[in-house]
Parts: C-alpha cells; sequence; structure tokens
C-alpha cells in the first residue's frame, strides 16, 4: 500500500545566494559507492544545515551488487547523522537474496525508497513514496531505479523480489500525488537517458534527481518544465539546488574538493 504519513520540517530559513529566501534548498548526492570518508562528512555536514531537504539518489554503499556485507554498511550512520530525508535503493544496495538484501540495509534509519520493487506476493518492501511539508509547501518525492530482476528473466525464480519497469511506474505514481503537492520530486537510479525520458512522458514531475550513469549535470537540465539534476559519483560534487514556485529549480554540483580547501582554510574540520 501507498504510504500516507506525512514529515513535518520545521528548519531555520536557509541562507540563499542572494540572501532571500524563496522556497526549498535541496541537498542531492548520487552514486557515492562507499566513499563518504570523515573529510567528505564534514564539508557535507556544513551544506546540509544551510538546506531544508536532504536526498541520496542510490550506490551509497561499498559492497557491489552480489556481495554480502559482513558488518553493516558505515555510510547508513553517517546518513542519520545528515539528516537525510529520504534515500533511493541503487543496484549496489539489492540483492536478490531477501537475507542479503537485509544485510546491506543493516543499519539504515532514515526512509528508503523504491516504487518499483515488489516481494513476489506483491507487497513492497521499502515506502514507494514520502509526502513532506517544508517551508509551507506540500512535497511529494517518489523513487524508482533500474530493474536487477524482471518478470520476463529466466532468473527470478532465484529471486526473492521482482522489478517493475521504472518509467511507468513513476508516471502513474506521479498522476496520483500531482493534485496533492506543491514540489513533486522524483528520485531515479536509472541513469542521465532514461531520465530525459522520464521526463519526456511524465510532464508531472517538477524535478528528477538522477544516479546511476555518474552524469555531470552542470546546471539543471529542462525537458518541458521538469528538472533534472545528477552531480557525478563518488562524492566529488553535492548538489545545491534552490526550488521555488516562481523560478522553479536553480543551482548545481558543486565540487567538494575546492569546498574541502575552504573549510580548511576558514579552520574547518577535515
Amino acid at each position: 500500500m501507498t504510504p500516507k504519513r506525512t514529515r513535518k520540517y520545521n528548519l531555520h530559513t536557509p541562507k540563499w545566494h542572494n540572501g532571500v529566501a524563496l522556497g526549498i534548498r535541496i541537498l542531492h548526492t548520487n552514486d557515492m559507492h562507499g566513499t563518504l570518508t570523515p573529510t567528505v562528512f564534514s564539508v557535507l555536514v556544513e551544506l546540509r544545515n544551510d538546506a531544508h531537504l536532504y536526498f541520496d539518489s542510490g550506490d551509497a554503499i561499498k559492497t557491489g551488487n552480489l556481495g554480502i556485507p559482513l558488518k553493516p554498511e558505515p555510510v547508513w550512520p553517517l546518513l542519520e547523522r545528515l539528516n537525510c530525508t529520504a534515500s533511493l535503493l541503487g543496484n549496489r544496495e539489492t540483492h536478490i537474496l531477501e537475507s542479503a538484501f537485509k544485510a546491506k540495509l543493516a543499519g539504515a534509519s532514515h526512509p528508503i525508497l523504491c516504487a518499483n520493487l515488489r516481494k513476489k506476493d506483491g507487497s513492497y518492501p521499502l515506502p514507494r513514496l514520502l509526502k513532506l511539508e517544508v517551508n509551507g509547501y506540500k512535497v511529494g518525492v517518489i523513487g524508482v531505479m533500474v530493474p536487477m530482476v524482471t518478470e520476463q528473466m529466466a532468473t527470478k525464480s532465484a529471486s526473492a523480489y521482482l522489478w517493475d519497469q521504472p518509467i511507468p511506474t513513476a508516471c502513474q505514481l506521479a498522476e496520483e500525488l500531482r493534485s496533492e503537492v506543491d514540489l513533486l520530486i522524483c528520485l531515479t537510479h536509472i541513469g542521465h537517458r532514461q531520465d530525459l525520458d522520464l521526463a519526456a512522458k511524465c510532464q508531472s514531475i517538477d524535478v528528477i534527481l538522477g544516479g546511476h550513469s555518474h552524469t555531470v549535470l552542470p546546471e539543471p537540465v529542462h525537458v518541458g518544465k521538469v528538472a533534472i539534476c545528477q552531480g557525478g559519483s563518488h562524492n566529488k560534487y553535492a548538489g545545491v539546488y534552490e526550488w521555488s514556485p516562481e523560478h522553479g529549480l536553480v543551482g548545481g554540483p558543486e565540487p567538494l574538493a575546492l569546498l574541502m580547501v575552504r573549510a580548511k582554510g576558514r579552520g574547518g574540520r577535515g
């Protein structure tokens, strides 16, 4: 079933680049691949302190697709300390065995979304969407990822999970949510080309925060009114965006190496 809960964030008004709070500031990461080091973490803390929302678009852990971690992944408590609003399941966070799948997510306490993942009995092991109230706006968040095992694959008999196609799934949920929210965000782990296809097919979405293809988009790419964002991989960048009804989404990836140098110059940590 689609979760109906609404989370409320009563955070401080962020300091925009132009000194005026227009709407919502969003921090975004993707494809960390286990590279959330203490130095990177300290920089993300500074960025997070000035943001209403923080999303990660998957592949945050170090363990590979078929691997099974011997101990909880260290990224999960760090994302909790960063007050991660929600993250998306990436291919690294999945496994065909239920025990291995749960081991990969062990220690995660923030919402991890995936709308196109289901068990064979039709139930959804993770939330498909999230509803938030942020700075006076209603925000809806959907998450979809690349299909790992589908109904058409012979390997489905060995898998505890099946994946529906991400674009039709996202479009269906977006149509259901559109009238209920001011801002509709889709977290994706399907690659930039598929993000372009999703945007073309679903203009109900306002913002796509993508991952998987490790694409660096210096600024949001617009397909119609949909803004598509992605910030490379391995914590080389962190996306900092500002959204308002009047101006849409602006911003882009910030080079973390440069931010680390600035932090050291100010006597910061790391």
